[in-house]
């Protein structure tokens, strides 16, 4: 392989004036922490633009996907045994042409990933393929679809496939905030969504993420996971495995 002469750089962060305005705000209401009205504001002013019911605002992306793909998991499958993922042992259909973490979290949760070939239009996951794959795989239920560089895929292919087959999609929009297909939003294409804040990204708070869902009921289920699943007690009570994401 030969090395490109020119190079097309990852987003890199700008600074426009308001943020440091923002940080100082934090500092003096004393919400150094994983809380705060800037982060509930934050999660409102997503959700209005991309069109869903709720964000949930996590660590990171990969904290984010990882919870959409557990979610889906316990779903499909139930809670999960100890020291196993909601997806043992289950197959699930991720794109081939992605950055590790979209795929890390299946792992995380004990399923095998099975990688779908990459279209040319788009650089994403090519609905043909993921069609061939469900004749080889009619029982996978579970599908990760990546938006390569913030390029949308061709998510309503997808969707149908998907539909057809009774599978679930975890849209991993960690770098496509902004972008739409057909007049729509990513993020707004799975049955559970993900984006990110990493520092090459659209938008960055250094580090950060969001899970993205028109479900309170999963709204609710990600946020006491991502603070270590704590019942709603006066004392510390732990009743399913916790994060702190």
């Amino acid at each position: 392989m030969k090395q490109f002469e020119k190079k097309i750089w990852l987003s890199s962060p700008t600074m426009h004036g308001d943020e440091q305005k923002w940080v100082n705000d934090a500092f003096e209401k004393n919400w150094i922490t994983t809380a705060g009205e800037n982060v509930n504001e934050t999660e409102i002013l997503v959700a209005e633009k991309i069109g869903c019911k709720y964000a949930v605002a996590l660590s990171s992306g990969t904290g984010a996907l990882h919870l959409a793909i557990k979610l889906a998991g316990e779903k499909l499958y139930g809670q999960a045994k100890p020291n196993c993922g909601t997806l043992q042992g289950h197959k699930v259909f991720c794109s081939d042409m992605t950055f590790d973490a979209t795929v890390n979290p299946v792992v995380y949760e004990g399923g095998v990933p099975v990688f779908i070939d990459t279209e040319y239009d788009t650089w994403n996951m090519d609905p043909m393929a993921l069609e061939k794959a469900f004749e080889i795989y009619p029982e996978v239920k579970v599908v990760v679809v990546a938006h390569l560089y913030g390029t949308p895929g061709k998510v309503e292919e997808i969707r149908s496939i998907c539909d057809k087959h009774g599978a679930v999609i975890v849209e991993d929009a960690a770098e496509s905030l902004g972008a739409s297909y057909k007049g729509r939003q990513t993020g707004t294409f799975g049955d559970v969504s993900a984006i990110s804040f990493n520092g090459n990204k659209i938008i960055t708070g250094s580090s950060g993420g969001m899970l993205l869902t028109d479900s309170k009921e999963d709204a609710e289920k990600v946020r006491k996971w991502s603070t270590q699943s704590r019942e709603n007690a006066p004392w510390y009570q732990h009743e399913e495995l916790g994060y702190n994401y």
